[in-house]
């Protein structure tokens, strides 16, 4: 099977090549990325001398760089995972998020169509939903995105949904709960708490931290899109999700006894704008329709990540002593 798989340097997208050279040997990667500040080369080291996987650098708005990918002939499909995806950035500039999302999107919908590749994976997210008070969120809700990168995103889906219906383009949705594990970028809350936490700084807790999260293992979300690639039905919407939900407060707390902190580390900051207060997926569909099952509990995976983190200071360091260091002073004065 021949790939063109976007976004994949950054993090769920280098774990997913990951899996898909480990687990299929005759697999064929060509990995197209920006590489804007999430990008990260160093995800893909230990790969990037696969004979089975390929680099390229490129915008997926750029028709031509898509274009000179695609002509080079018969790829089974595409995996976007290409997207700005931080929400705090999202609210400092919402245009770099709707460039990718929109237009980006476009571009590779319309190669689909060109090109004529028998399947668009589209990699999506629990927060085109919006806060879920109550209950859970099957695949035919409605969507409430309620920041810049939810609404970038459910803008995508819609476009998504749009040509299955107008040109029957063979397409497939995904939307995944919170995702964590290795070679996340060190900005989100449980890389960012793991790194400050070994550094010997506090970690910044929006508001009463009791905003509710559900978490997906980087691995388990490789497993669930390598059954989407494979056996999802054309024109379907599969979420992926675990049903581990819990309050950040309690995420940190967790994260203190693992990296032998006491609360004292904590430093209560003001919410973000337009913060949603519960994520609740329900996930029923995959599994009876797709097999899928989590295989990593969420105590488990979390142990694996702050694990990870210790073992690989030489990869985190050197992104959080530039450009993202100075952008947290400034939003949190830490």
């Amino acid at each position: 099977m021949k790939l063109l798989v976007t976004g994949g340097s950054g993090f769920v997208g280098s774990n997913f090549i990951r899996y898909q050279l480990a687990t299929h040997p005759d697999v064929q990667i060509v990995n197209l990325d920006k590489l804007t500040y999430a990008g990260n080369p160093a995800n893909l080291f230990d790969v990037e001398n696969d004979s089975r996987y390929r680099f390229v650098k490129g915008d997926i708005a750029d028709e031509a760089v898509v274009d000179a990918i695609l002509s080079d002939g018969d790829f089974d499909a595409i995996i976007n995972y290409a997207a700005e995806s931080h929400v705090d950035r999202s609210i400092l500039d919402p245009k770099a998020f709707l460039t990718t999302a929109v237009f980006g999107v476009h571009t590779l919908l319309e190669a689909v169509r060109k090109y004529q590749i028998p399947r668009f994976v589209q990699i999506s997210t629990d927060e085109v939903f919006g806060a879920i008070m109550e209950g859970e969120t099957d695949e035919f809700a409605a969507f409430e995105p309620r920041s810049p990168y939810s609404a970038a995103k459910a803008a995508s889906d819609h476009l998504v949904a749009s040509y299955w219906h107008t040109y029957q383009t063979p397409v497939v949705m995904t939307h995944a709960a919170n995702m964590y594990g290795p070679y996340h970028y060190p900005e989100k809350l449980i890389p960012l708490f793991i790194t400050n936490l070994m550094e010997g700084k506090k970690v910044p807790v929006y508001g009463d931290g009791m905003q509710i999260r559900e978490w997906l293992h980087t691995e388990d979300h490789a497993r669930a899109i390598d059954l989407v690639l494979r056996q999802g039905m054309l024109g379907q919407v599969y979420n992926i999700g675990t049903g581990e939900r819990m309050p950040n407060i309690e995420i940190t707390k967790l994260l203190l006894g693992l990296l032998e902190k006491d609360e004292s580390s904590i430093e209560y900051v003001k919410d973000r704008p337009g913060h949603d207060r519960r994520y609740a997926l329900n996930s029923q569909k995959i599994r009876r329709e797709l097999g899928w099952e989590p295989q990593i509990s969420f105590t488990n995976g979390l142990e694996q990540t702050v694990a990870w983190y210790k073992q690989h200071e030489d990869w985190w360091k050197p992104i959080k002593s530039g450009e993202f260091e100075k952008y947290y002073k400034q939003q949190y004065g830490l």
